[in-house]
């Protein structure tokens, strides 16, 4: 263990010159100015206020608060006399109701439920001969989200807590034609089949308005690290919640389950940051015997510890405030793994019919980058503009299943005035198989055996592109049609490419 903390602290001390040199060289955004003119008389004066910059609405989907809170730079939050940040307040089909909702916030208490659906439906015919079907279906979740200011509720400066709890449904359509690699629906599995799953609960201290911060709990490790809240315009899982590679390492804890584990973030200037953590990984993970309610917290399971690092840089380019956000990251762990072609003495374990070999040891590495290139000034919605995105993740090849993933896309909102909260959003990514899974699947098709990891053919890449027109239908409601085109699904040379339609749609209660 103590080799995985002296390599997180080397990531950490090497990263923190190059991102301190970069916000250098940065221009600091200009103070907000907001101009009021009044007439007396004949006399017009001009009053030049000095507003702070203050995030009024958090992402539109319950769990997002996390990620959004990396991503957010600190010019960007209103600490006003506290230390905990603002908590997520999205925009809502019941704002107040019965006055229950202000009650609670002028106290520190947030709460937040709501539902989405992923419907998605083939429109081309799957390879005839492996069972495989043309058909459609919905996977969906309803959410419940409590945090707490702690600090207004009891004085205990700095202090915040977060949980929250979902019920599921459904499956993703891509599995019906046959691809194993990029889930048409990122909402599926690993919520226990229950009315209640819990997905996290944790306590946070922040200080020195937002330049430490710390956390400790159940936290799925993808909360904070290689997240981004721009994802989830999608519905592919290959880009909603995190790129889909980096949830092929179990010790990687995804949502809607977590681990025991600790993060610390520490901002060294106003836009950048550096966090690390330790991450106790469970071998049961995502299995309903440990899992399945999420409220089991024995820890009988722990098999090995995950330790991340990552930088990231949140630049406000120009007159206009342009985000961008940028950040590089890399994780090692020391769980047991299997290794993808090798048995025990070193020889493929298809041929010798013996046991994998045990890896104690794997590791990731990422780079994601989005950047605001000019605002659109749509009166309704100050966010309108067009954002370029891209990322590139990588993993062992030998214990895992994508050893590279990469993409590409844009989300542009508010282009139309007449329509200032819609959106539209178009993402490619193309992921690569080790040659190890592609060699052991061969190996495995010469014999008569069924493939690893439940593949239809034999594996070496997938490529999908996604394309949506998210419509805010009123307050809390938006619904987005959707189009996923799969280029040889799951790269098996034995399916055809295929065609998707559907729509993911989200209501926000309160």
């Amino acid at each position: 263990m103590s080799r995985l903390h002296l390599y997180a602290a080397a990531c950490a001390v090497s990263l923190t010159p190059a991102i301190a040199a970069a916000e250098g060289a940065a221009t600091a955004p200009a103070p907000v100015t907001t101009v009021v003119q009044s007439a007396t008389g004949k006399k017009l004066t001009t009053v030049h206020v000095l507003a702070p910059i203050t995030v009024m609405d958090w992402p539109d989907q319950n769990s997002e608060n996390p990620s959004a809170r990396v991503n957010t730079p600190l010019t960007i939050l209103s600490f006003d006399k506290e230390q905990v940040p603002p908590l997520p307040k999205p925009e809502a089909l019941l704002t107040n109701p019965f006055g229950w909702n202000k009650w609670l916030r002028d106290r520190g208490i947030a709460l937040m439920m709501d539902n989405t659906n992923e419907y998605t439906g083939a429109i081309t015919k799957p390879t005839p001969g492996y069972g495989l079907r043309q058909g459609s279906s919905n996977a969906g979740q309803y959410s419940l989200e409590n945090d707490i200011d702690w600090e207004k509720l009891a004085g205990i400066r700095g202090f915040s807590t977060h949980a929250v709890v979902v019920g599921r449904y459904g499956i993703p359509a891509s599995r019906m034609f046959g691809d194993n690699l990029n889930p048409s629906s990122e909402i599926y599995g690993a919520g226990g089949n229950v009315v209640v799953h819990l997905v996290y609960a944790y306590g946070e201290e922040t200080l020195g308005n937002g330049h430490f911060d710390i956390a400790a709990g159940r936290i799925p490790f993808l909360n904070d690290f290689s997240a981004n809240p721009l994802y989830c315009n999608f519905q592919n899982n290959a880009f909603c919640g995190n790129p889909k590679a980096s949830s092929d390492n179990t010790t990687h804890s995804s949502y809607p389950d977590a681990v025991w584990a600790t993060r610390i973030r520490v901002r060294p200037t106003k836009s950048t940051y550096i966090q690390t953590g330790v991450y106790f990984a469970q071998a049961g993970i995502y299995g309903n015997v440990q899992y399945r309610t999420g409220f089991k917290f024995n820890g009988s399971d722990i098999n090995g510890e995950a330790v991340p690092v990552e930088a990231g840089w949140e630049p406000l380019f120009g007159k206009d405030h342009l985000p961008g956000h940028y950040k590089v990251g890399y994780a090692i762990d020391n769980a047991p793994h299997k290794d993808n072609y090798y048995d025990i003495n070193g020889n493929p374990y298809v041929v010798t019919g013996l046991a994998q070999r045990t890896v104690n040891y794997s590791w990731a590495a990422w780079f994601l980058a989005d950047q605001m290139l000019f605002r659109h000034h749509t009166p309704g919605n100050p966010d309108a503009g067009l954002v370029v995105l891209g990322g590139f993740y990588a993993n062992s090849p030998r214990t895992q299943t994508r050893a590279q993933q990469y993409e590409i896309g844009f989300v542009d909102s508010g282009f139309w005035k007449a329509r200032p909260l819609d959106g539209i959003g178009v993402n490619f990514t193309y992921v690569r198989v080790p040659n190890s899974v592609s060699d052991t699947q061969r190996l495995q098709l010469a014999r008569g055996m069924a493939l690893m990891n439940g593949s239809y053919g034999i594996q070496s890449y997938g490529e999908v592109l996604e394309a949506n027109y998210r419509i805010h239908v009123m307050r809390g409601v938006t619904f987005a049609p959707d189009f996923q085109y799969y280029f040889r699904p799951g790269g098996q040379a034995a399916l055809h490419n295929a065609a998707m339609l559907g729509f993911k749609s989200h209501i926000q209660f309160f």
